[in-house]
């Protein structure tokens, strides 16, 4: 009970926040609500005697009225803010604009309060640890960055790093952790409530999906974390070309710190800037969604909050990411599913998008495949080969929730973190080219990884891979058998003379306990021959 007067007194505190800066209805639309959302809207304004006057929103525009409220409610609803502002094919290109500020012109804490912590967290004077520390230079939800320069480091035959080197150290925000939490409360208990009273909303899974932004913030609140991942996707894209990572500073990072390589480059959501220093904006969005296919794909690990304001663009046209605190993994059905449904939409295959979508189990068996096919034609064919400026996100995705209620397709809280980057991405592409087209960019490394996946030398490693996991349950199955026999000992030993009586029901499940045992053999070595005859087929 306690917990829900919380949780309710802070989403009303959310919606007052909304109101009183007029950011809950666009005040164009005041004259066609009815009376009663007119008065509610008068009552949520009002001012309590222990709160600030509320802001003069009147003559502020609708983006920067609702900035500044999602700015107020803190890291949770500025997460939102960053979201939509890369989609502003959905909500209007200046409320896109105003939101941008929200992914990195956030007000910075005190600079005293940045030293404390870096201080803190390794146990010597800023002065020890760099020649200089700037104040800060950008300023998001979760942290804000510094660029600072290293101290000479004279066991090194590189002479720029005997002069030292700039770097950009990021710094968490203090209180962060528990603000999120009490968000995160919050979320939970919506998801609760929804989850019990209102059934229809069963299907999208609501628990589940606060639990997966739950796990992404553990991980992003740990800067160690954040450098590994740094680490292990640079070791992916060392290769590559158009896309690469900072290199991170180990020594100068720690659980609230991290230090990375600074970027000289200019942001990618300065798109002016891009064009005056004479980037290819075409071949930068193109180059966003193959980069993006290409690890979710290839390595199965991609960063999954790559909006503008965590992409740089180098002086040759390379991307550079920054914050990869929030990133997702595909295991390799995953991987397989999403290429070959999106390969099928590339060329229009409605009835294998369909397929696909069956045996991963996201509709349920009891839908019909045609059917499926048939709405998916209905999605797909209005916006095959048009530019991105002439397609609807906004009218396409309400068209994708229909069929999703429609066929009673239940939300996936392990592709949440793909779903929501795809979606990013797309609009960072619009962003850089406003006729990007997503399936031209996407063909090619599409094709490229079907093709390598269907190559000989990979259908024997795949089949290779599926009889080392046969061998190994096979492997352990006579142990399983000998468990179960002694378990049916030990039973039997502890039965009385009088005996054990057992319900009618029990002495059936028994029986067909034992004749299974007694066929178990055969059924292993059956099974075991069955799966090498369809590896084989698999194969050839």
């Amino acid at each position: 009970m306690i917990r829900a007067v919380r949780n309710l007194t802070r989403l009303i505190r959310a919606g007052r926040v909304l109101a009183r800066h007029d950011a809950l209805f666009p005040l164009e639309l005041r004259g066609e609500m009815p009376g009663i959302v007119l008065f509610l809207l008068a009552a949520a304004k009002l001012r309590l005697p222990w709160e600030e006057a509320a802001p003069e929103a009147g003559g502020a525009e609708p983006a920067t009225r609702l900035a500044t409220a999602l700015e107020k409610l803190g890291p949770s609803y500025i997460k939102l803010g960053q979201f939509l502002a890369t989609r502003p094919d959905i909500i209007g290109a200046d409320l896109a604009t105003d939101l941008t500020r929200l992914q990195d012109k956030l007000p910075p804490f005190p600079m005293a309060q940045a030293r404390a912590i870096i201080e803190e967290e390794f146990e010597r004077p800023v002065e020890e640890l760099f020649t200089s520390l700037s104040e800060p230079v950008a300023a998001a939800s979760i942290a804000q960055v510094h660029k600072a320069r290293t101290h000479p480091d004279m066991t090194l035959a590189d002479a720029t790093h005997e002069t030292g080197r700039d770097v950009a150290v990021k710094v968490l925000r203090p209180g962060i952790e528990a603000s999120f939490a009490r968000d995160l409360d919050s979320f939970f208990w919506i998801a609760e409530v929804v989850d019990r009273v209102y059934p229809p909303a069963r299907r999208l899974r609501p628990i589940e999906t606060v639990q997966t932004l739950a796990d992404s913030v553990k991980l992003e609140m740990d800067f160690r974390l954040e450098a590994a991942a740094m680490s292990e996707m640079a070791e992916n894209v060392a290769k590559d070309t158009g896309f690469r990572v900072p290199a991170v500073d180990w020594e100068l990072t720690a659980r609230h710190v991290l230090t990375l390589e600074w970027i000289d480059g200019i942001p990618a959501s300065d798109v002016p800037a891009l064009v005056a220093a004479g980037h290819d904006m075409k071949k930068l969005g193109r180059q966003v969604i193959q980069s993006f296919l290409t690890h979710a794909l290839r390595d199965g690990f991609f960063h999954a909050d790559m909006h503008q304001g965590n992409l740089f663009v180098d002086a040759d046209g390379t991307l550079v990411a920054v914050d990869f605190g929030i990133m997702g993994r595909l295991d390799a059905t995953q991987r397989r599913m999403m290429a070959e449904i999106l390969y099928g939409f590339v060329q229009r295959d409605y009835r294998r998008v369909a397929e696909m979508h069956f045996e991963a189990g996201y509709v349920p068996y009891t839908k019909s495949v045609d059917t499926f096919a048939q709405a998916l034609r209905a999605i797909g064919e209005p916006i095959f080969g048009r530019p991105a400026r002439d397609v609807s996100m906004g009218r396409l995705l309400a068209q994708l929730f229909q069929v999703t209620e429609q066929f009673e397709m239940k939300t996936r809280p392990e592709l949440i973190l793909l779903q929501k980057t795809m979606v990013v991405i797309e609009g960072v592409a619009r962003n850089f080219d406003p006729d990007h087209n997503i399936w031209d960019s996407a063909e090619p490394v599409l094709k490229s990884w079907m093709i390598e996946r269907l190559a000989p030398e990979t259908r024997l490693e795949e089949a290779a891979a599926g009889a080392r996991e046969l061998g190994r349950i096979v492997g352990h199955l006579p142990e399983l058998l000998d468990r179960a026999e002694r378990t049916a000992r030990l039973f039997s030993e502890s039965i009385d003379e009088e005996g054990l009586k057992l319900h009618p029901a029990s002495t059936e499940a028994l029986a067909r306990a034992q004749n299974r045992r007694a066929y178990a053999p055969a059924l292993v070595w059956a099974l075991a021959g069955a799966v090498a005859v369809l590896l084989l087929l698999r194969i050839f």
